[in-house]
């Protein structure tokens, strides 16, 4: 079986979480020993929202130890910063010029952030898709883990890349899709009953990966449920089902059965479930919190990981920036 060419990034916006890592990460470290992988840290992306030139720096280097402390291997996998790859923002000057208006209007995100934050409609939030599109392309990967949120970024990636070969009568760019270990792209929940587990609906959402037990078990004992079942073999409510999809990744088996079974009698208490639930996320997360304290103080690993990414990075890059480029008709004399 060929390899795919797999690429993903996440934007440094603070620490990774348990829903970046149990949705994403810990597939990336089996994806890199059976594909061609590129996971980057998508800090041009993070400038839509104008961060603290000092805070961006520190966020950046946050998720490198935390991708490391994962598994990451930076051997096995190409793992890079995104501004360290000039030709990205060359590539998204490109397709740019042949992205419309009224379809990037259209886009669901674009749409949301306008609606959420009047006051800061730039054009990089405009023309995201697009950028997300260089980022994908750049390598002509085929394949990209994504959530059912960004299902829509990624069909226009296929337009754009679909297009540029139109326009220049070239067959560049291959055409990305979704990809996963399950039959459904990964959500984990989060903890305060709503959707997937994400820092836009408050830290109290998310379990960090650098959390220390005392904070885990701050957060759960807040976590949202709801009054208690008060009828037999009733369906678990929403908020309650997130904390038992939770269960069901970090705790054993028969302890998810255990409360499962208690919730269907109405006999549960959602302290004695949260509690529990705390004590299987702090046993869970402790290798991982104990790798990332050691690679933190290790500069010159970091510096090595970094450097040996973006000349992988920039191979790739500069191969597809080159066929571009011929194709455009920007040639030397």
């Amino acid at each position: 079986m060929s390899k795919e060419i797999i690429v993903s990034g996440i934007r440094p916006t603070g620490n990774l979480h348990l829903g970046n890592y149990l949705g994403a990460v810990n597939n990336f470290v089996k994806m890199q020993h059976e594909h061609t992988c590129y996971f980057f840290i998508a800090d041009y992306h993070s400038l839509t929202t104008h961060p603290n030139p000092a805070d961006l720096h520190m966020n950046v280097k946050q998720v490198l130890v935390e991708y490391l402390a994962c598994g990451l291997d930076p051997e096995a996998c190409t793992l890079y910063i995104q501004s360290d790859l000039p030709q990205i923002p060359e590539l998204y000057m490109m397709l740019n010029m042949h992205a419309n208006l009224g379809e990037l209007e259209r886009v669901a995100s674009f749409k949301e952030k306008a609606r959420t934050q009047p006051n800061n409609i730039n054009a990089g939030l405009l023309t995201y898709p697009v950028l997300m599109t260089a980022d994908i392309i750049i390598h002509k990967a085929t394949k990209v883990p994504v959530g059912k949120d960004q299902e829509q970024h990624l069909e226009m990636a296929r337009t754009f890349g679909n297009r540029f070969n139109r326009v220049y009568q070239k067959e560049i760019f291959p055409e990305p899709y979704a990809f996963n270990y399950g039959n459904e792209l990964i959500k984990i929940p989060g903890l305060q009953g709503g959707g997937k587990m994400s820092k836009s609906d408050g830290d109290g959402n998310v379990i960090n990966l650098i959390d220390t037990p005392e904070v885990i078990r701050k957060k759960m004992s807040k976590a949202v449920t709801d009054t208690g079942p008060t009828e037999p073999n009733t369906p678990p409510s929403s908020p309650v089902q997130n904390l038992f999809d939770i269960m069901k990744l970090v705790s054993s088996e028969e302890k998810l059965t255990h409360y499962q079974s208690l919730y269907a009698s109405c006999a549960i208490r959602y302290g004695d479930l949260k509690k529990d639930l705390a004590e299987d996320m702090i046993a869970y997360l402790q290798p991982i919190r104990e790798k990332i304290s050691d690679i933190q103080q290790n500069e010159e690993l970091l510096r090595k990981v970094a450097k040996i990414g973006k000349e992988k990075a920039a191979e790739s890059a500069n191969q597809t920036l080159k066929e571009c480029r011929e194709a455009i008709g920007f040639r030397a004399f």
